[in-house]
């Protein structure tokens, strides 16, 4: 099956729909319904996680979403800024003072692909920096990180390979373990220049 593509005005409007949950929600207490009009291919099942920073310091402020195609992405949307703002175990609740002083990033993924090699080296010739988003799973251990977490950190293959196993909550070389999957995903990825701002797409400098 072909990837689905999304445009600028795609991302605009999964942003603004992020944005417009969690203000309902900080507000209101209400989680709002999906438009009643919107692109087809946003009613197409997708993985995506949305992020929210502080502006304009672009600190972390909460990130949650899914990683697998298990609902429409427009409900998924919704669902991810609210659980951002409201459930991210690492920060406090979102308070109404700060919608003004947030900026908002929507991550679409791919499905997540397990990596198959023949040694757990061969992961540092097989993952590219600023493409891929990775899943480390052994056990009930699972974490998660985006494309765009290595690059903004500046992380080479192998520390994104032990960044994420941490997250996962295991030991940073628990890649090398052959009971330990690893399974890569990509992103298309739009975010607010400024709160209620202009939106863009981001893209990386890919890895030689």
């Amino acid at each position: 099956m072909k990837p689905v593509e999304y445009s600028i005005e795609d991302g605009e409007f999964l942003v603004k729909l992020a944005r417009k949950a969690i203000t309902e929600y900080i507000r209101e207490g209400r989680v709002i319904d999906p438009p009643k009009e919107y692109p087809k291919k946003l009613s197409q099942n997708a993985g995506v996680f949305v992020t929210i920073e502080t502006y304009p310091s672009k600190e972390l402020r909460g990130c949650i979403g899914y990683p697998e195609p298990i609902m429409p992405l427009v409900d998924a949307t919704i669902k991810s800024a609210i659980a951002a703002a409201t459930q991210d175990p690492r920060f406090p609740h979102l308070t109404k003072y700060e919608l003004e002083h947030i900026i908002l990033e929507v991550s679409i993924l791919t499905p997540p692909e397990l990596i198959r090699v023949k040694s757990p080296k061969d992961y540092l010739d097989t993952i590219k920096i600023g493409e891929d988003g990775l899943i480390v799973e052994k056990g009930l251990n699972r974490g998660l990180l985006l494309p765009q977490v290595p690059v903004e950190f500046g992380w080479d293959t192998e520390e994104f390979l032990s960044h994420t196993c941490m997250k996962a909550g295991l030991l940073p070389d628990s890649w090398f373990d052959i009971n330990t999957k690893v399974y890569r995903f990509k992103g298309v990825i739009f975010s607010e220049e400024k709160p209620n701002g202009p939106v863009f797409c981001r893209t990386f400098k890919k890895s030689e």
